[in-house]
């Protein structure tokens, strides 16, 4: 896939799919690569540009609020997760951060207990061109987790209701010194969260709200910006030892 930009429009198409605006018409060609231009039929130029994790954040089809890239980011950065290594997932919804890891290079099996949401965030994960690095599999973690333990799992990322229930289960299901990372957007998940990895006997257990905020440059002076939701939800994360 490919992007097509045109100031503050962007397209995703496949090579050989044809682009119809008010811009006029186009169609990409099979061999076309990143860096170059593309003109439609009325002279319009379109620049072609490879998709990155952001791009496919914005252009995925949602099922749900997908998680944002600053709290990908920081699973990434708190669980050291490298390529080659192996992460089980819940509460897959649109796939973005499944899709962020595929593109890493990790092997990710995730379950979605929606089926109509699983078969998107499997062609999502087509569009990322990741197929090959994650496995969607419909159906609820906790009716697998028997068969899951036969595993060892170097990261366990949850954003599911049923949260501190799989996190009891992390120290079957991980690998010496593996992490567990999970998502919340509400305290009282999060707290239970933080006492089942305790009672687990996971070690290093912290917690974190993840805020951001945009800042705003203006001739009167610079300042946070007043618009936006800074706020996205808590990640809790334990390691097994």
């Amino acid at each position: 896939m490919i992007l097509l930009v045109h100031g503050d429009r962007e397209y995703l198409r496949a090579p050989g799919d044809e682009l119809h605006t008010d811009l006029g018409m186009l169609t990409v060609p099979e061999d076309v690569e990143a860096g170059e231009t593309l003109e439609t039929h009325i002279g319009e130029a379109f620049l072609v540009r490879e998709p990155r994790g952001p791009d496919l954040f914005n252009h995925f089809e949602r099922t749900g609020a997908p998680m944002m890239p600053r709290d990908i980011g920081l699973i990434v950065g708190h669980t050291g997760i490298a390529a080659g290594e192996h992460v089980l997932d819940a509460g897959t919804g649109t796939g973005v951060l499944s899709a962020y890891l595929g593109r890493l290079g990790v092997d990710v099996t995730t379950f979605e207990r929606n089926a109509d949401f699983a078969d998107v965030a499997r062609e999502n994960m087509r569009l990322a061109g990741v197929e090959e690095f994650v496995d969607v599999r419909t159906g609820d973690i906790t009716d697998e987790l028997d068969d899951l333990r036969d595993h060892d799992f170097d990261v366990l990322t949850l954003d599911t209701e049923n949260a501190p229930e799989v996190v009891r289960e992390a120290p079957d299901l991980l690998v010496t010194g593996g992490y567990v990372a999970v998502y919340s957007p509400f305290v009282e998940g999060t707290r239970a969260t933080v006492e089942a990895a305790r009672e687990a006997g996971l070690s290093d257990v912290e917690t974190f709200e993840t805020i951001q905020r945009h800042m705003d440059f203006g001739e009167r002076g610079s300042r946070p910006s007043t618009a936006g939701v800074g706020h996205t939800g808590y990640l809790v994360f334990a390691r097994n030892e």
